[in-house]
């Protein structure tokens, strides 16, 4: 069975829910074929017309699960042809209506069940639509019907037949439009709070002016790092710490807008001048801290020259296109087993060097205290 039931209903569970209901669906169906055959037996139907429409009957089922089990509704707006099954349902249960004489009135209830079925999937237009379409065919049935056979169809007894249409269908139509609006409501609201949620996420983890990596999530990403060292043994990172050069000088005498383009601009040009590999993250104010992934202190110090070297043409701000940067840098390499608090340390005070120099340059601190070596590497700006 366990082997059958993907054959007969599909592996996809989607297709398996629709083919599932579209079955159960069908046990309205089997009970109408019931209804005929006791019609027939007590002699209240034709066996004739009793066979032509049980057959109809089975070729609908048949049609609707051989379209759902080759994936054709897949091409459909609703692939699960709610509309188009609930109209072909509600024509052969009019047609059972016209056909069982004097025992018509059990079909009755079907219309509604067959409507209840497409209760939680028709949208209010579709829901209309298939109330109307109740209504207009059982009325042109009970019409034809007490026109030609009177004895089994008269009219007092149709006229009540018609207004208990009237009255049910419309409501379960109703209240299929009324389920249609919650579920959009719901969807709506589902949406809106998946994107409050990724809203969240980013702020937790983003800098909001420069969509950097914040100081949070960074010492997060570098503990990653460190525990990826410990595991491995080979796995080799370096920290760099970048302040912009008279940051103060910019804010002062351009304000705050041009100092907060900056900025956004300064990560822009540092972040396209790394590798993929690597992270950059605002540290806070205009530091920014450069996680150099699997290399060397001389590799990443070339890393940070590239940034240096794009940040000389590169124009920071619009409003001010005359204005250009330089920046200073501390590079240190993570020691192995050391705190991280340690290496971030050494970072900054190869950072304050590095200003302490006459700025525009990086200092190199190895992570050995006793092998520290200082390298200017650029003239100061």
């Amino acid at each position: 069975m366990s082997g059958l039931l993907p054959l007969l209903l599909s592996t996809d569970p989607k297709q398996r829910l629709r083919i599932q209901r579209s079955l159960l669906a069908a046990s309205v169906f089997i009970a109408c074929i019931a209804l005929q055959a006791y019609a027939c037996w007590v002699g209240l139907m034709v066996r004739s017309e009793a066979e032509a429409l049980s057959g109809l009957i089975v070729a609908n089922v048949v049609f609707w699960y051989a379209l759902l089990r080759s994936g054709l509704n897949l091409r459909c707006q609703d692939p699960a042809l709610t509309l188009p099954q609930i109209i072909a349902a509600l024509t052969i249960i009019v047609g059972a209506y016209a056909t069982t004489g004097a025992a018509h009135g059990a079909v009755m209830m079907l219309l509604t069940l067959v409507l209840v079925f497409g209760i939680f999937n028709l949208k209010p237009r579709a829901a209309r639509f298939a109330s109307a379409y109740t209504v207009v065919a059982m009325g042109v049935a009970i019409l034809y019907k007490i026109q030609n056979d009177p004895v089994n169809y008269p009219l007092r007894l149709e006229v009540v037949h018609f207004a208990l249409v009237i009255a049910i269908v419309p409501t379960v139509s109703s209240l299929a439009a009324q389920l249609s609006s919650l579920r959009a409501r719901l969807q709506t609201q589902k949406n809106e709070l998946a994107h409050a949620l990724t809203r969240i996420q980013i702020l937790a983890t983003r800098d909001e002016l420069t969509g950097l990596v914040n100081r949070r999530h960074m010492i997060e990403v570098i503990n990653q790092h460190q525990k990826r060292l410990q595991r491995s043994g080979h796995h080799r990172f370096c920290l760099a710490l970048l302040d912009i050069d008279h940051f103060k000088r910019i804010n002062d005498t351009h304000g705050h807008n041009v100092g907060d383009e900056v900025l956004r601009h300064f990560a822009q040009v540092a972040q396209q001048a790394l590798r993929e590999t690597d992270v950059l993250a605002r540290w806070g104010g205009e530091e920014f801290l450069v996680l150099l992934n699997d290399t060397t202190p001389e590799l990443a110090q070339a890393g940070i020259e590239r940034i240096r070297e794009a940040m000389a043409d590169a124009e920071v701000a619009p409003s001010v296109p005359e204005l250009r940067l330089t920046f200073s840098c501390g590079l240190t390499a993570y020691g192995n087993e050391e705190p991280l608090d340690h290496c971030v340390e050494r970072a900054d005070r190869a950072l304050y060097q590095a200003k302490a120099a006459g700025r525009n340059r990086t200092v190199l601190h190895a992570a050995t205290p006793r092998l520290a070596i200082t390298r200017p590497t650029a003239a100061e700006g």
